[in-house]
């Protein structure tokens, strides 16, 4: 390995390999320049910010244990210390995805998908709808206030806010019509 220090006080280290390693003349920050093209930056703050080449991609790990990673279609991925992920897409949707395994999406629109562990979603629509799927059924809430219900064997039920009943059959029979 060649060190040089500069008249500035900066020191550079460069290996065989042809990595660079720069450290600042406070010894505060350091840049290493690898020979596959990645960087690696030690900041006074003691964050850690890594630059991968071939990837295009920005790895930033910070002292309190969050990281966060840019990709270069504009995605941005945080995790937290506490297993908790946030993922922000290109088109701005905005994915959380929590330790105890419950999932938030928010999208442009402003539907919200609720995910719950054991796959039970939660739906609401922009315009106040809002849809409930489990493995048993999937029911429909309306603005109106209509319920309409889904169920697996494709039975289904729906509910008028004026108090009408309508049950079908799984061949979409009407079996009860009470008004």
């Amino acid at each position: 390995k060649v060190e040089e220090v500069l008249t500035d006080g900066r020191r550079i280290i460069t290996f065989r390999n042809g990595t660079k390693k720069e450290i600042s003349a406070d010894r505060r920050m350091t840049t290493i320049s690898f020979f596959n093209g990645d960087v690696k930056k030690i900041m006074p703050d003691q964050r850690v910010i890594y630059y991968y080449a071939d990837a295009q991609t920005t790895h930033t790990a910070y002292p309190d244990g969050l990281e966060v990673l840019q990709f270069p279609n504009n995605q941005i991925e945080k995790h937290y210390p506490d297993g908790t992920q946030e993922i922000v897409f290109p088109d701005h949707t905005v994915k959380c995805l929590y330790s105890d395994g419950f999932k938030e999406t928010f999208f442009p629109d402003g539907t919200v998908v609720k995910v719950e562990k054991n796959g039970d979603k939660i739906v609401v629509f922009s315009n106040g709808q809002k849809e409930a799927h489990t493995a048993q059924f999937k029911r429909r809430e309306y603005t109106d206030g209509a319920v309409k219900t889904v169920y697996c064997n494709g039975r289904q039920e729906t509910k008028y806010s004026t108090g009408r009943v309508r049950i079908k059959d799984e061949e979409g029979n009407i079996i009860l019509d009470k008004k």
